[in-house]
């Protein structure tokens, strides 16, 4: 068959051609564009051909207005006039948007207040263990002392940083308070910023210099570091405290004294509440810090160093715990001293139902504290001595944790109100009241300290003639202590409130007074005693996530009680001074509180988690280093100890005595 010429091709079919879609892309935009223009000329034409009338068009200069809109140009030229000519008033409050000036002053500071007690308290104890190495000799506290420092720099950022902004917020959102107040507290100011600034130079000079001066000097610096930080506190207290319990001013808020002021009702008490409180919070933030390390660890070596590093840190948050609640009682009696209408506000008004979950998260404490010295003696060898004696802890700590939690009035409907006779069980409402929470309480701190004093003495072997003579006076002792506050639990049921609230003093000096005199005992029984040996890193992985349960219960247990104070003061800036007119100016409920509370707890730690990684970077960098350089003698070593690398970097040990 004959080929068709070749000009009949160009009328030959071709197969359609694929549009990419970048050409689409293109084609959508010139279209939305074209359409952009062709709606500004429709609306410029509407603009020329628009109806005018035969008045207006014969006015040569005003052809192209009408008469209102000449009359609106009159009125923004007189309200422009008038803005020049107005003098400057401060405006009294400034908003948020969205967000409200309460809520964001309420974030920023509590913020600031958590890494700000974090950075008081672990110079705190870092100043104790330094001091324990250079009695002892022993470079492994020494170098603990030096981790825990280097947690310190970031923080110590993090607490200027939010301190800054704090401070820019409440001066630009409450003007007119914060003139007030800084006018009532002029005096303190200068020493504040200087204790500020000496704070960052001691502590900058403290960590910088670590091996590098004499140990002396280097402890003394640490101790002036301390005693900075906390005068720092107690100046910035004064300014809280005075807006709760006011002192030193006139009814209408003049300046009569400012020690008066600075020395005010509750000053005092929140100044040991929060020193005690802040090594409580130091002591588990460092727990979780090494149950981070730990999980990440990659050798033994690295395990049994932050196994004993988070019990240090378990160690101190447990002592900062115990007599918490004794200060909190002090506390609580400067409140209604003051005041009882805010007293009873607190115990039995809008914040009664707080103290319930307030209850129910020290609960939560006290049982993670007791499981980990439980798991504790695990790692000691014949560490089985009190191990029966956990199951009668668990039931009082349990049984008294439930009476704690118990409400006086619970959430009831109108039929179960009237089932019930009242507001209160006919049961279950005696253990609402003060008698039997008092009661709980101590037996819980009495628990928890047996369960602590149990696992010191799983690690010892007692020497002494007069040992069991000795652990029988302590029973005795605990046993006296817990018969005293159950004896004054149960007469409260049967005497005036007025009465009733005075035997917590002695319930209380019964519970202190045993702990002081059976720590004597046990540190005179074991002084020749010989140690068990101790596997640091065999402590199960959940005993970790008990230590950062428990940071987390102490944060957010420190922003509820944060709460409970500023709430306090109800629709006041300072109570029964300065009356708040923002529209803020009412108690947020319990819900929306701890909503803003957990939101805050997030936000902390996900930042203290940065700090964690941060630092984690840096000791994985001095491992490295270390492992090139040759191990000392291990002669030179204490006994029971496993070698140790060279100075940057601590192993641990990996049998010792706690």
């Amino acid at each position: 068959m004959p080929r068709p010429p070749a000009w009949l091709s160009r009328f030959a079919p071709r197969p359609p051609q694929k549009i990419t879609p970048l050409w689409g892309i293109i084609f959508l935009v010139v279209l939305l564009l074209g359409g952009l223009l062709l709606t500004k000329a429709a609306q410029e034409l509407d603009t020329r051909l628009g109806y005018r009338s035969p008045v207006a068009a014969e006015r040569g200069a005003e052809a192209g207005t009408t008469p209102r809109e000449r009359m609106l140009a009159q009125l923004a030229a007189e309200e422009a006039e008038e803005a020049r000519t107005r003098p400057y008033e401060e405006p009294e409050y400034r908003a948020v948007p969205r967000v409200g000036s309460r809520v964001a002053i309420w974030v920023v500071a509590q913020l600031k207040l958590l890494f700000a007690a974090f950075v008081l308290a672990v110079p705190m104890f870092v100043l104790i263990i330094e001091f324990i190495g250079y009695r002892s000799k022993d470079p492994r506290y020494d170098r603990l002392a030096y981790e825990f420092t280097s947690l310190l720099s970031p923080a110590f950022a993090m607490t200027a940083g939010f301190g800054g902004v704090m401070t820019l917020m409440l001066v630009a959102l409450y003007p007119k308070f914060m003139s007030y107040l800084m006018g009532v507290f002029s005096a303190t100011l200068l020493p504040y910023f200087v204790l500020l600034f000496a704070e960052a130079a001691l502590f900058y000079t403290y960590y910088l210099s670590w091996g590098k001066i004499g140990p002396r000097i280097h402890l003394f610096l640490g101790l002036m570091l301390n005693l900075v930080g906390t005068a720092l506190m107690f100046v910035a207290n004064a300014w809280l405290t005075f807006m709760a319990t006011p002192s030193g001013v006139s009814e209408s808020g003049a300046l009569i004294s400012v020690w008066d002021a600075v020395n005010n009702y509750t000053w005092m008490p929140i100044n040991i509440h929060r020193l005690i409180a802040n090594i409580a919070f130091g002591g588990s933030i460092a727990g979780a810090y090494a149950a981070f390390q730990f999980l990440n660890a990659k050798t033994a070596e690295e395990r049994a160093h932050y196994d004993w590093m988070g019990y240090i840190g378990n160690f101190i948050a447990v002592a900062g715990f115990l007599p918490l609640p004794f200060a909190g009682y002090w506390l609580a009696s400067e409140i209604y001293a003051y005041s009882q209408t805010m007293g009873i506000t607190m115990m039995g008004g809008a914040f009664s139902w707080l103290f319930i979950i307030q209850a129910v998260i020290i609960g939560a404490l006290f049982l993670g504290i007791n499981y980990y010295l439980w798991l504790g003696m695990g790692r000691v060898e014949k560490g089985q001595v009190g191990k029966g004696l956990i199951p009668g802890l668990l039931l009082v700590i349990s049984l008294c944790f439930i009476v704690w939690a118990t409400p006086r009035s619970p959430i009831t409907t109108s039929e179960e109100v009237a089932a019930m006779g009242g507001s209160s069980h006919p049961v279950l409402g005696y253990l609402g009241v003060m008698s039997a929470k008092n009661t709980a309480v101590n037996l819980i701190i009495l628990a928890t300290f047996v369960s602590f004093v149990l696992y010191r003495r799983s690690a010892k072997r007692l020497r002494v003639g007069w040992a069991k003579a000795g652990t029988l006076v302590q029973v005795g002792i605990l046993l006296a202590a817990a018969a005293t506050v159950l004896f004054y639990g149960i007469k409260g049921y049967f005497v005036s409130a007025e009465v009733r609230i005075g035997y917590s003093i002695p319930q209380v000096l019964s519970v202190l007074l045993a702990m002081v005199l059976v720590t004597t005992l046990d540190m005179m029984m074991q002084r020749s005693a010989e140690s068990n040996p101790v596997h640091w890193g065999r402590m199960p992985v959940r005993a970790q996530y008990v230590l950062i349960f428990l940071a987390v219960s102490f944060t957010w247990l420190m922003g509820l009680m944060g709460y409970l104070r500023s709430g306090l003061r109800l629709h006041w800036h300072v109570y029964g001074v300065i009356r708040d007119t923002s529209p803020d100016a009412f108690t947020p409920t319990l819900g929306f509180a701890t909503s803003v509370v957990s939101v805050t707890v997030l936000v902390f730690f996900s930042l203290i988690g940065f700090i964690f990684w941060l630092a984690a970077l840096g000791h994985k960098k001095k491992l490295a280093v270390a492992v090139e350089e040759p191990a000392p003698a291990a002669a030179a070593l204490p006994a029971g100890t496993a070698a140790q690398p060279a100075p940057g970097y601590a192993r641990g040990p990996v049998e010792e005595t706690p």
